[in-house]
């Protein structure tokens, strides 16, 4: 930025620049007497309020946004704010509520994942060593046992709950299909398909079909005889006065008949 001087005389006019002005606006001032001709730059007075600029870079570091105080806290249940005792829910709880008042500071949102993290490892360890300790007292529970109980349980299995489910709803369809033709006639008929059913089950599992007859007449018998039992001491109050003997011992039988080609092996 320039000032310029111009120095009049009758002919001839001289122009002088100087740094020293940083205005572009001018005035101008006569001397009379020498004939020279000064542009100086307009004064302003310091009174004026002028507003200061910012850049985007002289903002502090992620602005005004909170700081999460308690980012240098060791124990990451104390850093959430919960208790030691608190359950999984409380800790999402408070993990969200967390990031959603401290959004946008990076730092913050890093410290709370951080013991949000630790505290669902420190759970999952837990439920592991819970199950772990579990299937050991099971298995001391079983060597414990007397000898017939071991032997028992040698028969036993635990198929997958598909085919639990799968067996329970064919032997459930022949008990309401019993139900809903006692008035026509007895149950032979279902009672027959459910003990084939039964034998084809076990012999899928057993590969034997004469394992699979012996323990197929067995559960049945074994229904048959339990259910002629109990049947008669169950109070008439509580019984459809359409259910027949019958009827009612052929439901227990289906019990038994699932339990049998699920569970046996």
């Amino acid at each position: 930025m320039v000032c310029s001087l111009f120095l009049s005389n009758s002919s001839t006019a001289t122009t002088i620049s100087s740094p020293l002005v940083f205005s572009h606006k001018l005035c101008q001032r006569e001397n009379p007497k020498k004939g020279i001709y000064l542009y100086t730059p307009i004064s302003r007075s310091p009174r004026i309020g002028l507003t200061s600029i910012k850049c985007a870079v002289d903002a502090p570091y992620e602005g005004n946004i909170p700081k999460f105080p308690r980012m240098n806290v060791w124990d990451p249940y104390k850093r959430l704010g919960i208790s030691p005792y608190a359950s999984e829910e409380e800790i999402w709880s408070s993990r969200n509520f967390l990031l959603q008042q401290y959004a946008g500071n990076e730092t913050s949102e890093e410290s709370i994942e951080a013991a949000f993290e630790k505290l669902l490892m420190t759970s999952y360890r837990e439920r592991k060593k819970t199950k772990i300790n579990l299937k050991t007292r099971l298995k001391k529970k079983v060597e414990e046992s007397p000898p017939w109980v071991k032997n028992l349980l040698n028969f036993v299995e635990l198929p997958p709950v598909e085919v639990i489910f799968r067996r329970l709803f064919l032997f459930a369809f022949m008990g309401g299909w019993s139900i809903m033709n006692s008035a026509e006639g007895g149950p032979a008929f279902q009672v027959a398909v459910s003990l084939a059913a039964c034998i084809y089950f076990l012999n899928e599992k057993t590969k034997s079909l004469g394992r699979a007859f012996i323990i197929g007449l067995g559960a049945l018998a074994a229904g048959w005889v339990c259910g002629s039992i109990c049947v008669p001491i169950i109070p008439t109050v509580i019984i459809p006065p359409t259910w027949t003997l019958e009827l009612m011992t052929s439901l227990v039988s289906y019990i038994f008949l699932f339990l049998g080609c699920t569970f046996l092996k």
